[in-house]
């Protein structure tokens, strides 16, 4: 049978948010205004502060991100986000965690991306990284190519992941008892203990526990300095491609307007 290496996005194969790379590289090219995006941001930024990620605060925010992106064409999307990807995001890319893919690639596994951020985020990432393919959240599409407002299935987040991946392994024949998985949340616990040989990857506090008492390896590749970007979580930006820009037009707007 097959083996594989899963990994996750945020905070595990790039510092911060990946959404908040995307979003900063649409406020640059002037893609969105504030207004548009002022309707969203309240939601998003409460998200984050609180932290939560209970039932009720991931289906306000899902409604939220469907709203935002709704009409818009699939296209747009894309054509801007590779762009986006290769200036933001992979120069971004952990230098040791990218050694880690193409060592596993090399020992003949395959190796995925799994992340609750969007498909076309993921697909994009992955093959720019040599990767055997990925997994994300996944929006659905009219006739016409544009965003109808409602997901494919569920955001890929929690035990959505492992079922996920566990679907991935029939279909492939991994074995997934010989495989990998890298995270940094204790969200990912239930991809973790799906497969033989877990790892965390910057961890919050609970997976570090987690590893230490059950002697997963741990890899910290945190610079000590704080990381300078704001990590919203991809769990709430994955039901958009770009949802997760929207806190950030808010803060850039209202910044603007205080240095004025």
């Amino acid at each position: 049978m097959t083996k594989a290496a899963f990994f996750d996005l945020d905070k595990t194969l790039v510092p911060g948010s990946s959404l908040f790379l995307l979003a900063r590289g649409m406020y640059q090219r002037d893609y969105y205004r504030v207004r548009d995006m002022a309707g969203f941001a309240w939601n998003q930024v409460m998200f984050r502060l609180v932290g939560s990620e209970r039932e009720q605060g991931m289906e306000q925010s899902k409604k939220a991100a469907l709203e935002f992106v709704k009409g818009k064409h699939r296209d747009e999307f894309a054509a801007l986000g590779n762009e986006i990807v290769e200036e933001q995001i992979l120069p971004r890319v952990y230098e040791d965690i990218a050694r880690v893919i193409r060592s596993h690639t090399d020992a003949g596994f395959e190796t995925f991306l799994v992340t609750a951020a969007p498909i076309e985020l993921a697909r994009v990432v992955s093959e720019s990284l040599g990767m055997t393919g990925a997994l994300g959240t996944e929006s659905e599409f009219d006739d016409a190519g544009r965003y109808t407002g409602r997901l494919v299935g569920d955001i890929l987040h929690g035990p959505e992941k492992a079922k996920a991946v566990q679907l991935l392994a029939l279909e492939r024949g991994i074995d997934l008892s010989e495989s990998h998985a890298y995270s940094d949340s204790t969200n990912d616990l239930p991809l973790l203990e799906t497969v033989g040989h877990p790892h965390a990857v910057n961890p919050d506090h609970g997976l570090r526990r987690i590893a230490r008492t059950r002697g997963w390896p741990i890899h910290e590749l945190r610079a000590r300095r704080r990381a300078l970007l704001i990590g919203i979580p991809s769990a709430v930006a994955a039901t958009g491609l770009f949802a997760g820009g929207v806190a950030l037009g808010a803060w850039l707007a209202n910044r603007r307007r205080t240095l004025s």
